[in-house]
């Protein structure tokens, strides 16, 4: 009778654990989905041309660029911080990238292009690496040094730029940024292939699952022996990175780089993060859920235009659509902690 009662009581609390998994991933990436699915229905019924080849194709091309931000993003609010300056940093790489682009016809095409998306990355790369150090050696809140980030990149790329926009790229660059494979832009593949290296990181690697602990409790990942500064630093490093490739993506989408480019690039990216699921307090979400996010991100600007919704109108859309995200965020919060506690109730 014992024996019985332990096991019944083992399958019931299996059960209850399965029963939390699956509620969590519906409030999560399935139901993300479900709502982009809802909303991409919504707008092929009441505007004809949005389901059309072309448009679809055009959605997948201006997600692109928020997409590979978004995955940076990604690794940053998991940790419970914020970067405020990739829109100015991605200013700032395509600067890097672009002067080296535009001296093609000097140092050789294939030369020029394999400097260039280098000089973009790295470009990225320091001022992520910035970023993470300083708010990490002075115990400064990343708001702060990301703000002062902000300035100090679109300073940085209109000084070198001469405030100039550059363009006359190699033809040969400008026209990768045009093709499709499989039916696809080339940089929405970039962008996806980004997405799918990061989701493994998270879901498959040592350095994810801390990346998830540090984000739900640094002090005991300390305690159990890991660094997590270099954890906390290498993220913002990862995210500037993303943004480097970012801005490969805009000159290879619009064949410019220029130093005025990426003004509120930074809410796009934490919106697709925050509506995609991950808490802005850190330790749940996930890199499918900010890919959901961003495609929502550009069905619901695309749909809204092609409805005629003005810029001004579309902003505050977008802005109600953040503010309910995180709403439903904390909602998503109190819930999980109320099924984490039910089970020690009972």
């Amino acid at each position: 009778m014992g024996h019985s009662g332990i096991t019944g009581g083992r399958v019931e609390h299996g059960r209850r654990e399965t029963g939390t998994v699956v509620l969590g991933f519906f409030m999560r990436e399935a139901g993300i989905g479900a709502a982009l699915l809802l909303l991409c229905v919504l707008f092929a019924v009441f505007v004809p041309q949005f389901a059309t080849r072309i448009n679809v194709s055009n959605i997948l091309t201006q997600i692109s660029i928020n997409t590979a931000i978004s995955v940076g993003m990604t690794f940053v609010i998991l940790l419970g911080g914020i970067d405020l300056s990739v829109g100015s940093v991605i200013s700032f790489c395509s600067i890097a990238g672009g002067l080296i682009l535009a001296k093609g016809s000097v140092i050789g095409t294939p030369s020029a292009i394999a400097c260039a998306v280098a000089a973009s990355i790295a470009a990225g790369l320091a001022c992520g690496l910035f970023n993470g150090w300083v708010s990490v050696r002075w115990n400064i809140h990343p708001f702060i040094v990301t703000l002062g980030m902000l300035n100090i990149a679109r300073g940085a790329a209109l000084q070198i730029s001469g405030s100039r926009t550059l363009f006359s790229f190699p033809a040969a660059f400008n026209q990768f940024g045009s093709q499709t494979m499989f039916g696809l832009p080339i940089i929405f593949i970039i962008a996806a292939a980004l997405v799918a290296m990061g989701h493994i990181v998270l879901s498959r690697t040592v350095f994810g699952r801390l990346i998830y602990a540090i984000g739900n409790n640094e002090e005991s990942v300390r305690l159990s022996g890991h660094n997590t500064r270099f954890y906390k630093v290498a993220a913002f490093v990862l995210c500037g990175a993303m943004v480097g490739i970012a801005a490969i993506l805009y000159m290879l989408r619009l064949n410019i780089a220029s130093p005025i480019l990426g003004v509120g690039f930074e809410l796009n990216a934490i919106a697709a993060v925050v509506i995609g699921g991950t808490s802005m307090s850190g330790g749940k979400g996930s890199m499918i859920g900010t890919f959901f996010g961003a495609c929502i991100m550009g069905v619901l600007n695309n749909g809204l235009l092609l409805l005629g919704m003005g810029d001004f109108a579309r902003q505050i859309v977008t802005g109600f659509v953040i503010v309910i995200a995180v709403i439903l965020d904390t909602y998503r919060n109190k819930l999980s902690l109320a099924l984490a506690r039910k089970p020690d109730a009972e």
